[in-house]
């Protein structure tokens, strides 16, 4: 059931009114009104104009690695570095081919996205490597740009009628961090799978998860809420259509190389396997003020399969369901909380989870805040060549990690609020709606292994209305 923009969404009032209401724009364009689909893809398209404008001063002078100008002038970018660092820029193969340089450390599907993107880059570039480093990096950034528009369409079909799609196309750090990396790639595929999970198509979920885990390992991790909810309402034929399906488009991009460069597709696992605590996690922290911790590993793997759990106990006995996109987004969070390494970029993963699971605009505004601060004082952090432990500009760095954790803890509490207050959860609209993501879960009643676990116990239950089960 629709809400009257004008009534309760600033966003909508301003869409309506500057941009084509009864008497506006779209009167003498001849069309009924705008979307919030229309208004995501503009602003989409104006917060990508500002993170291309927030990089001049680095594409101008071609992103040297000289005196940390990159990090100084905050206009910081993968892309270009990788393209010279890689062998893009001397025509070799990701993967197959190898050279005086580092092997590729992504996912198959993104360094696919890379290798096709340097193609082009070689027939419309510069021979100079610097300046064809630059039109890579405005290539990508079409490329992204495309990947944030599909996200920006896929949230607009699952909540047709509501302008939270607007939590993803006006956020900050889209203009700010869209184009440090290929994360958008896997963030577009996730996004499109809650979108036809949404329509109840488990099957072609599955392939968008698998290709998105092709791209970046972090969709994988939905596949447990997913579990969670299948078990909850007794659906658990569909999870396994949409595990195996997965398992399918992943082995369908990445066996070829599994088969022909086994040692070059193993560097992204192993790379990461290796890695110690790194910038942005609360593990780097400890170690700048002179306690580091032996293991992280195993502890961080640990910290977050005890979150899982939590996840999963809160899954199964809350009083009502929780939506699928709060699941989702608790666990994304969780990861990223205990995770080796936070870069700033990882901030796009929980873009369109947050927009599902809690649209609220305060709450968006407090955490894109600390996601700010924390993308500012890593380039300024770096840009000071990493500043001696315990040094002022060194405990500022800290500060602005212990932000960004308490910012993502901050939207983890409202969400879990929201779970066992559904009445006050905004997307189910006091019982209206049960959720727009559920798919098959949507208005599922509870299985017979719920109760059977839960015994005799008995919770109360927020009353749906128009039809939605208790």
């Amino acid at each position: 059931m629709s809400r009257s923009p004008s009534r309760e969404d600033p966003l909508a009032r301003l869409a309506t009114t500057w941009l084509g209401g009864p008497i506006g724009l779209h009167a003498r364009l001849g069309v009924s009104r705008w979307t919030p689909l229309a208004v995501a893809f503009m602003v989409t398209t104006a917060m990508f104009v500002v993170g291309v404008l927030q990089k001049v001063p680095c594409h101008t002078e071609g992103w040297p690695r000289e005196n940390g100008f990159a990090f100084s002038h905050l206009c910081y970018t993968d892309v270009p570095y990788l393209y010279r660092e890689r062998g893009f820029s001397e025509g070799h193969l990701a993967y197959l081919d190898s050279g005086n340089y580092p092997p590729l450390e992504y996912p198959v599907l993104t360094g696919a996205v890379m290798q096709v993107t340097a193609w082009v880059t070689q027939a419309v570039g510069s021979v100079d490597a610097v300046r064809a480093s630059v039109t890579y990096f405005d290539l990508t950034v079409v490329v992204l740009f495309a990947f944030a528009l599909l996200t920006a369409w896929a949230l607009g079909r699952i909540t047709p009628h509501r302008y939270d799609v607007m939590l993803f196309a006006a956020a900050p750090v889209l203009a700010l961090a869209g184009t440090i990396n290929w994360d958008l790639v896997a963030v577009a595929l996730t996004t499109c799978a809650l979108l036809t999970w949404s329509r109840s198509r488990p099957f072609a979920t599955g392939i968008l998860l698998g290709l998105g885990v092709a791209a970046k390992f972090y969709p994988i991790l939905l596949l447990g809420p997913l579990l969670v909810l299948a078990l909850r309402s007794g659906k658990l034929r569909l999870w396994g259509v949409t595990a195996l399906s997965a398992l399918a488009a992943w082995l369908v991009v990445n066996l070829p190389l599994m088969l022909l460069a086994e040692d070059s597709w193993k560097v992204f696992w192993t790379f990461n396997t290796e890695r110690a605590g790194d910038f942005g996690s609360i593990w780097y922290v400890l170690g700048l003020a002179g306690h580091p911790v032996s293991g992280v590993n195993a502890i961080s793997l640990g910290l977050f399969a005890l979150a899982c759990v939590g996840v999963a106990a809160l899954g199964i006995l809350a009083p009502y369901r929780p939506r699928l996109a709060q699941l989702a987004f608790l666990t994304v969070a969780a990861f990223l909380l205990v995770n080796k390494v936070y870069s700033p970029q990882y901030v796009l993963w929980l873009l369109p989870l947050v927009a599902l699971a809690r649209p609220n605009w305060r709450d968006w505004a407090i955490w894109q805040a600390g996601e700010v601060i924390y993308w500012v004082a890593i380039w300024l952090h770096l840009a000071g060549g990493m500043a001696p432990a315990g040094s002022g500009a060194d405990r500022l760095y800290w500060l602005a990690v212990g932000i960004r954790i308490a910012t993502t803890l901050y939207l983890c509490v409202m969400v879990i609020r929201d779970i066992f207050q559904p009445s006050g959860d905004v997307v189910r609209e006091g019982g209206l709606v049960d959720d727009p993501t559920g798919g098959p879960f949507d208005r599922a009643r509870d299985a017979d292994l719920r109760r059977r676990l839960l015994g005799a116990r008995q919770f109360a239950r927020v009353p749906l209305r128009e039809g939605v089960a208790p």
